[in-house]
């Protein structure tokens, strides 16, 4: 296995970058505050280090521990009863040490003006060759079509679009106990904190979603909308998310007959809709938009929110909806918004081929997996704040905002409008038009552009 970071890197500077990062990331602060410390032996701290920085050197946890040949590796039982631990509360630590990074690094990096998201969807936790395995399940894989078995990993992360980081997540089983291929160890105790995560494991995935969730204030995050695809996206849920959390949802939703919206006082299912409105001409991409209302039963006051269906590019004659519970989004912000959920993909793809999710060792426990879940996500924050660093100037610290106090941006709208007094400068003085064509000239010149390009004019007109 080829090592994560560049062999430039030698083993002086890896171990310095990774001792920078617990500390920027205060991780014994809140390995202590989420219970997670031992009473003697290594520390915990250390512990995890050395399991954290074992990936990136291009090691194997179980060749390391066995081969006896690296003299600074703890005990194989050391490592062991830390990932076994059912008292240790590892979702704390992921969401202390994400919300630390994000509301003292990132934040500070982001204009107010940018959308800032929370990003919740799951993936395949792929056990197939286990058999022993605590609450060990048979669950579908959207990518080969076939059922496997493993877990559901149910994630919630956080994006500005630039950067992606984890907050919290679930291996879920399955809620019908004759379809789990193994069931909850019965000596657990109950009081624990690992009996709770079992819990919620057995619960449905629109469940658990909240008890993430619940894990995470989003005003500290700085977060305003949730994205997630279709499989959540029901009326229930939406109502749920906006009214306890105050979150908007920008969302996929499929075509189901059993799911209704109001639209001019009648019920219709998203097929009837689309056939209702007038589409667009030509190859535009969004075929239309309508603003309809979601309740997910008689007496419910309903939530309004805005359809917009667009054209599939994969298959010119069909077509796809998104939903948006703001509706001050435009048809454009709202596919734009929902373009940011692409960056959990990408998490999923960096953990399970780079940073050997659910591959470096074989245990059977539940905390186990749980534990070496959360490591594998911190070790993803290391790599995502290093791309930060190394890819966005104002990282340089205060150098970068007395440069940019010498200068003033430019906004976009400030530009159209120099734009737009050139070319009536330019019309006059070349006598194409006179003095008075010029104005009717750029007033329709105005009302040709598209929404998106006339909103921000007035605004600046305004101002």
């Amino acid at each position: 296995m080829s090592p994560i970071l560049p062999d430039s890197i030698q083993h002086d500077q890896l171990k310095s970058r990774v001792s920078l990062f617990f500390k920027q990331a205060k991780i014994g602060t809140f390995l202590h505050q989420s219970t997670i410390r031992k009473e003697k032996g290594l520390s915990a701290l250390i512990l995890i280090q050395f399991i954290f920085s074992l990936v990136l050197q291009g090691k194997n946890l179980y060749r390391t521990l066995e081969s006896g040949r690296f003299p600074d590796a703890p005990e194989k039982d050391a490592v062991y009863d830390l990932l076994k631990r059912t008292t240790y509360n590892w979702r704390k630590l992921l969401s202390l040490v994400s919300a630390h990074l994000i509301e003292t690094i990132l934040k500070p990096l982001t204009s107010e003006d940018r959308d800032r998201v929370l990003i919740l969807d799951d993936s395949t936790y792929d056990r197939n060759r286990s058999k022993s395995v605590e609450l060990l399940t048979r669950v579908f894989d959207h990518t080969t079509g076939k059922y496997i078995k493993g877990f559901r990993m149910l994630t919630l992360g956080w994006s500005d679009g630039a950067t992606f980081l984890p907050l919290a997540f679930s291996l879920l089983s399955s809620k019908k106990e004759s379809s789990r291929l193994q069931g909850i160890n019965p000596v657990i105790d109950k009081r624990t904190v690992g009996y709770r995560r079992r819990q919620e494991a057995i619960e449905k995935g629109t469940e658990t979603m909240f008890t993430l969730l619940d894990t995470i204030d989003p005003r500290k995050l700085g977060v305003k909308t949730l994205l997630f695809d279709s499989w959540f996206a029901y009326p229930s849920i939406l109502k749920r998310v906006v009214t306890n959390y105050s979150l908007h949802v920008v969302c996929m939703i499929k075509r189901s007959p059993k799911v209704h919206y109001t639209y001019e006082g009648e019920k219709y299912t998203l097929n009837q809709l689309y056939k209702m409105l007038r589409k667009k001409r030509g190859r535009a991409k969004v075929l239309a938009s309508v603003i309809v209302g979601i309740g997910f039963n008689e007496n419910a006051e309903e939530v309004q929110a805005r359809i917009i269906f667009v054209r599939d590019r994969n298959r010119s004659k069909e077509w796809l909806s998104l939903l948006t519970t703001n509706l001050e989004h435009s048809e454009e912000d709202a596919i734009r918004i929902y373009g940011k959920r692409w960056a959990i993909e990408c998490f999923f793809k960096v953990a399970k081929s780079h940073l050997r999710l659910a591959k470096e060792f074989q245990c059977r426990s539940y905390d186990s997996m749980t534990a070496h879940t959360t490591i594998v996500f911190l070790r993803y924050m290391i790599l995502a704040m290093s791309s930060r660093e190394s890819e966005d100037d104002r990282t340089i610290g205060n150098l970068f905002y007395l440069c940019c106090d010498e200068v003033e941006d430019l906004r976009f709208a400030e530009v159209l409008l120099i734009f737009m007094e050139l070319l009536g400068t330019m019309l006059t003085e070349d006598e194409i038009l006179a003095d008075d064509q010029v104005g009717p000239f750029l007033d329709k010149f105005f009302n040709k552009l598209p929404k998106f390009l006339r909103e921000p004019l007035l605004l600046s007109n305004a101002t």
